[in-house]
């Protein structure tokens, strides 16, 4: 451009070019120069509006981690390193990476050494105490590798007395260390990941345990000399990490840069150029989430879904309505707490429902009236940890497995005789019926020579221990976790024992598309997170509960009980005013001179007293739906229950109420005149009253008793609602007292009612 202008300058200093050439000249030129400087300062203000423009960082990360850290022809790369470069151009600033090796990272982070560290790193709820995060990256898996030669180790329980390794620090150290408390082996932590899969070629340990995308490159590149040998254990998250209350400028661009690299693809391709066919999709992450504008999962605690974005919760519920029976008093998996239903089936269930589209309506029967509800008829499936089982194929249709149980052996607490199953020769041993404890204890109880009892709740199985009439018992480990952390007063003693997988049921045959989309539900909250958020509420919850007095438990619960002993007063009024319907026209019956009519009497009364409450209870709720297919709630199926029940023995009480009066009376009266309906109504009835009362208060007392047995239909009254707060709490011996405080003061109040009905019109 310069020379272009001395040229012209020239030819017109020479005359060559007239004046108007030279104008012409310096226009052009003028206007080409302010193009071209209009253009670079352009380019110079876009890069300036990046909002890192002129910042410069030194980040920390590990150094021999492949595929996130590793070195390769003299040059740092990884999926970490490549992320952070592009995150860094999207924003406008530059970095410089120091390689330090995990400890060393955290180290440097910790002394503002550096101004944040990209290392795979763990987001925990302990690193939060010291470091800020930012939003997930990288969505990590533990895998247990062995050597390509062995043959000997294919499951967690092959580990059982032996050696594993695990890099320090990591989540797969974690786990590993988590696992060996339950199978009974060695951990053996190491700096780097290579020295730690070098430990198992070498023959020291037979394991190691990694996240997946650590065995997978390793595997892939042939260094490793390893083969996998389980499937993904779901881990936490990786985040970027800076110093908790620093440089939150730079987090924030991180979060910017991590969205618009992967809204672009590029992030993607990194992933696909380091994994391979194994790369996961990045808008899947969690932090891939939010580059769809969706928030990372969130778990508001028991009783709610969690809010994961790809595991959507507002499908419309137009696939219908299912009755879905369930068990009462099997935490963590169902029990209540301050009538709230929650558990992990009960969370699932609800979260898969919302899921895939339909409603479900609750049935909490107890696990053996949950197995009878789906068999009669009454309710769609059942989901009450379930074990699935090859007898029990029979008659159920199963679902995919949502959940491996394992059986334990636990004690009362500080019991030092039973350390073993050979402690239990000549003892016995307490089990809850149905369950994979009760499997388990019955298969190795003539090896050991034992005795079981069985229980239809978890809580009269423990109570049975604690109060020394067995000397152990045999449960799911989760279950014994979860009551010794409320405050049972046991102490595990055994290893777990390999268990039944957990499955949802329906009757064999039927409601084939509810269980296809319990198995699409299922499968959508495992490849989400969402069922992992929902085991991890209960199973690594660190809240006591077992805190609090007798009063505090007694203020807590006192709402709960009112509105069982609500249920109770209704049951009892509607049975009563039946029953004395069915006991006056029995109670003529039985004196009619008719044989037929008296034996029609005869046969109900024997019949209703001649079998107890509870199996009339189980014939009419779930009997009685399968003979005719009209279904009944609990309520109606008690209140018919008690009322015939009753009805029996208050029709002998008038039989022999009206017998009792003098025969004589009749005669005088109709000797009067009057008709034998006048006479019976005027004469006789009144004096059988007086003689009847006694009885009838007696067995107004034992009917409003027995409305406890209704608690096997799901019934919600007094006995029910003590049992779910002792299904939560473990204190069952001050929650009876509390229950049974309450029965008393309500017994007490209606016998002193009846005695003054008595003396006011009996006189």
């Amino acid at each position: 451009m310069r020379s272009t202008l001395f040229r012209s300058l020239r030819r017109l200093a020479s005359g060559q070019r007239s004046f108007l050439s030279f104008c012409a000249t310096v226009i052009i030129l003028l206007l080409v120069g302010g193009a071209v400087a209009s253009g670079a300062q352009a380019a110079t203000g876009a890069a300036g509006d990046k909002p890192g423009a002129g910042q410069h960082f030194i980040i920390a990360t590990d150094t021999t981690w492949a595929p996130f850290e590793f070195e390769k022809d003299g040059q740092l790369r990884g999926i970490d390193i490549d992320l952070l470069n592009a995150i860094a151009e999207d924003q406008g600033f530059t970095v410089e990476v120091r390689p330090l090796g995990f400890d060393g990272a955290l180290a440097a982070v910790q002394a503002n050494q550096v101004a944040g560290m990209i290392a795979g790193m763990s987001i925990t709820d302990e690193r939060k105490q010291t470091f800020d995060f930012s939003n997930p990256y990288f969505d990590s898996g533990i895998q247990m590798a062995v050597a390509e030669n062995n043959t000997t180790v294919s499951s967690y329980e092959d580990l059982k007395g032996q050696n594993v390794s695990a890099k320090n620090g990591t989540e797969g150290f974690d786990f590993a260390t988590q696992l060996s408390q339950e199978i009974g082996f060695t951990v053996t932590g190491f700096q780097d990941a290579a020295d730690a899969y070098n430990d198992v070629t070498a023959g020291n340990s037979v394991a190691t345990f990694d996240d997946y995308p650590i065995l997978a490159y390793a595997i892939q590149t042939g260094e490793a000399g390893l083969k996998t040998v389980t499937d993904q254990e779901r881990a936490s998250s990786y985040g970027f990490a800076v110093k908790a209350g620093e440089n939150a400028e730079l987090l924030s661009m991180f979060n910017d840069g991590l969205k618009n690299v992967v809204q672009s693809g590029a992030y993607q391709s990194i992933l696909d150029e380091y994994l391979g066919d194994n790369a996961p999709d990045a808008t899947k992450i969690s932090g891939g989430a939010i580059a769809l504008g969706n928030e990372v999962i969130e778990d508001d605690g028991p009783g709610t879904l969690p809010k994961n974005p790809l595991f959507a919760t507002d499908t419309p519920k137009d696939k219908g309505t299912f009755i879905i029976a369930t068990d009462t008093t099997f935490a963590p998996f169902e029990f209540e707490v301050n009538g709230t239903r929650q558990g992990i089936d009960i969370d699932l269930m609800n979260a898969i429902a919302a899921n895939q589209g339909f409603e479900i309506q609750w049935n909490a029967l107890g696990f053996d009236a949950a197995v009878q509800a789906v068999q009669a008829g009454q309710a769609d499936g059942i989901i009450a940890g379930m074990s699935i089982t090859d007898e029990r194929k029979e008659v159920f249709d199963f679902s995919d497995d949502y959940f491996q149980s394992g059986i334990q052996m636990a004690v009362k607490k500080g019991n030092s005789d039973v350390a073993s199953y050979d402690d239990l020769a000549g003892k016995n041993v307490a089990v809850k019926t149905g369950t994979s404890g009760a499997k388990f204890a019955e298969s190795i109880k003539d090896q050991y020579g034992f005795a079981i009892s069985q229980f239809a709740d978890s809580n009269d199985m423990i109570n049975e221990v604690t109060t020394g009439n067995s000397v152990a018992l045999f449960e799911d480990y989760p279950v014994l976790q979860y009551g010794i952390q409320q405050g049972a007063e046991l102490q595990t003693v055994t290893e777990p024992e390999m268990g039944d997988a957990y499955g949802f049921a329906v009757l064999k045959g039927q409601n084939a598309d509810l269980l296809e989309m319990f198995n699409t539900g299922l499968q959508n909250a495992k490849d989400t997170g969402v069922y992992q958020t929902i085991v991890d509420r209960y199973l690594k919850s660190e809240t006591d509960n077992s805190g609090g007095g007798f009063f505090a438990l007694l203020a807590s619960s006192m709402p709960t009980l009112l509105t069982g002993l609500g249920y109770t007063l209704l049951a009892t009024a509607l049975s009563l005013v039946f029953a004395m319907i069915l006991g006056i026209l029995f109670g003529f019956m039985k004196l009619s001179s008719n044989w037929l009519v008296r034996g029609i009497a005869s046969t109900y009364v024997n019949i209703f007293r001649g079998t107890p409450v509870l199996v009339q209870a189980f014939f009419f709720y779930f009997g009685v739906p399968q003979l005719t297919g009209i279904n009944m709630d609990a309520l109606t199926a008690g209140v018919i229950t008690l009322s015939l029940n009753a009805g029996a023995y208050i029709t002998e009480t008038f039989r022999s109420g009206i017998q009792s009066v003098d025969p004589g009376q009749m005669e005088a009266s109709r000797s009067l005149g009057l008709g034998w309906g006048k006479s019976m109504r005027k004469v006789v009835m009144p004096q059988a009253f007086k003689i009847m009362t006694p009885s009838l208060i007696n067995q107004f007392i034992i009917t409003l008793k027995d409305t406890s047995l209704l608690s096997v239909l799901g019934l919600a009254e007094l006995t029910y609602q003590g049992r779910i707060i002792i299904a939560s709490t473990f204190r069952s011996f001050e929650m009876w007292i509390i229950v049974g405080a309450l029965y008393f003061i309500v017994i007490w109040l209606l016998t002193v009612l009846s005695n003054y009905v008595d003396r006011k019109f009996n006189k």
